[in-house]
């Protein structure tokens, strides 16, 4: 893939399933600083994306799983892989299981969920054993598509926007613009190390008239000023019973009214919603395979990505027991489970490589 079609790829994975699940959650946990929250857990981002980038420059040609093996052997190196498929296999279910519960509350209720994820899981699963040449090229058209109902939503709804509910910024203090931080952390920013994965598949720029560095920061730039710009607009439209409202971006569309011509254009926002979650369930569950096939030294990644999805798909279903039980583990479990077999294992390979560089 391109250089464009890289930015492409992970604003697409940052932002799909995040623009429509994240604001709402997130102005619960700090209110009118929920702003503040996404700057201070996109820099952390920041961060990973740095580390990240360095060892991409370091091993040029391998991945994650290749090149912590060079760096700390077969053992250890088994243990670094092993650790971020845990949560891997917990991430892919994730996703679509927020899919099924949009669905369940806010369209379909009399329907059962697994009639929602099924369908997500087997395309998704088609798509990744397609390859990442056909993802790109199909999510940027999607990207357009999805990005475009988004902002006429956010648009239409200015006549609805009161900036006075922006004050106070800290009410409470900093503790709760930290615990939204922390939840962001946890979903989506530590999930960047899965590009650790995708990296060597960029065609290399015999010119240098553009660098991978400046189009992942650029995306990833773009990313935070996105879900920031949509998490203003919901305090604005609002205020602080936005936190009330799970999915607030489809809340915002259903009041939506231009003249008698549009109305009720919630269904937008819906669509979106699934197929934000299917790119991103898509790009995991090509991940994914690639981390099981690399660490099992399997000739052929695709083979094992129906297997998986049906894994994912089963797991969806016995995972929780409730909405507000899964709410608590997205919020609680998976920032801490993603920071210790994502962020702490990336860490310890770039200090490992730092300091092989200077012996």
């Amino acid at each position: 893939m391109s250089h464009f079609q890289l930015g492409v790829l992970f604003f697409v994975f940052m932002t799909g399933s995040s623009m429509i699940n994240i604001p709402g959650p997130l102005i619960g946990k700090a209110g009118n600083g929920a702003w503040l929250s996404l700057l201070i857990s996109g820099g952390i981002g920041f961060g990973m994306m740095s580390m990240l980038l360095y060892l991409h420059r370091r091993f040029p040609d391998l991945t994650y799983v290749e090149y912590s093996r060079k760096l700390v052997g077969s053992v250890l190196a088994v243990i670094l892989s092993v650790l971020p498929i845990t949560f891997l296999f917990q991430m892919q279910s994730a996703i679509v299981t927020d899919v099924g519960l949009f669905m369940i509350s806010s369209m379909l209720r009399e329907t059962p969920m697994y009639a929602f994820t099924f369908p997500v899981f087997v395309i998704a699963a088609l798509t990744a054993r397609a390859g990442i040449e056909v993802m790109v090229r199909m999510f940027t058209l999607i990207l357009l598509l999805t990005s475009f109902f988004i902002f006429i939503v956010l648009l239409l709804a200015i006549q609805d926007y009161d900036p006075s509910l922006l004050l106070p910024v800290l009410p409470k203090g900093i503790k709760p613009v930290l615990h939204g931080a922390y939840f962001t952390f946890g979903f989506p920013y530590v999930e960047i190390f899965l590009f650790g994965m995708l990296l060597p598949f960029v065609v290399k720029d015999p010119e240098k008239k553009v660098s991978i560095s400046r189009t992942m920061f650029i995306s990833l730039s773009l990313n935070v000023f996105t879900l920031c710009t949509a998490t203003v607009c919901a305090i604005m439209v609002f205020g602080p019973y936005a936190a009330d409202k799970p999915y607030v971006i489809f809340a915002m569309a259903r009041i939506v009214e231009f003249e008698e011509i549009i109305q009720r254009i919630e269904s937008i926002i819906g669509m979106s919603l699934i197929l934000g979650s299917y790119m991103k369930t898509s790009v995991t569950l090509y991940v994914l395979s690639l981390f099981v096939s690399q660490l099992f030294q399997l000739k052929e990644s695709g083979t094992i990505v129906m297997p998986l999805a049906l894994f994912g798909f089963l797991t969806g279903l016995v995972t929780f027991d409730g909405s507000t039980q899964w709410g608590g583990i997205v919020a609680t479990i998976h920032p801490v489970w993603a920071g210790a077999v994502f962020l702490m294992p990336l860490l310890l390979l770039t200090v490992v490589a730092l300091i092989r560089k200077r012996v």
